[in-house]
């Protein structure tokens, strides 16, 4: 199977996972952000807005990576969960 059939699948296959820790969220969100619009754009939220701060570092630590190794590790995290 081709790794974007991969892809997908495994974006379906994250909706029906249990509830997860707030870090693995953070890094599907961020191997997705990566994966489909490459490396983090636009300026770093404002302290207050501690949702939007955390997933902007947690993308941004994906930087550089590129889109077919972000796909790869979110299948690889999907396929880790159950």
């Amino acid at each position: 199977m081709e790794l974007t059939e991969l892809f997908q699948k495994a974006q379906e296959k994250s909706k029906t996972l249990p509830s997860q820790p707030p870090n693995v969220l953070l890094d599907l969100y961020s191997l997705f952000k990566q994966a489909t619009a490459g490396d983090v754009s636009g300026e770093r939220p404002s302290m207050f807005d501690l949702k939007g701060r955390a997933k902007y570092d947690a993308w941004e630590a994906k930087k550089g990576m590129s889109n077919q190794e972000a796909m790869s590790a979110y299948v690889a995290l999907v396929d880790s969960l159950g």
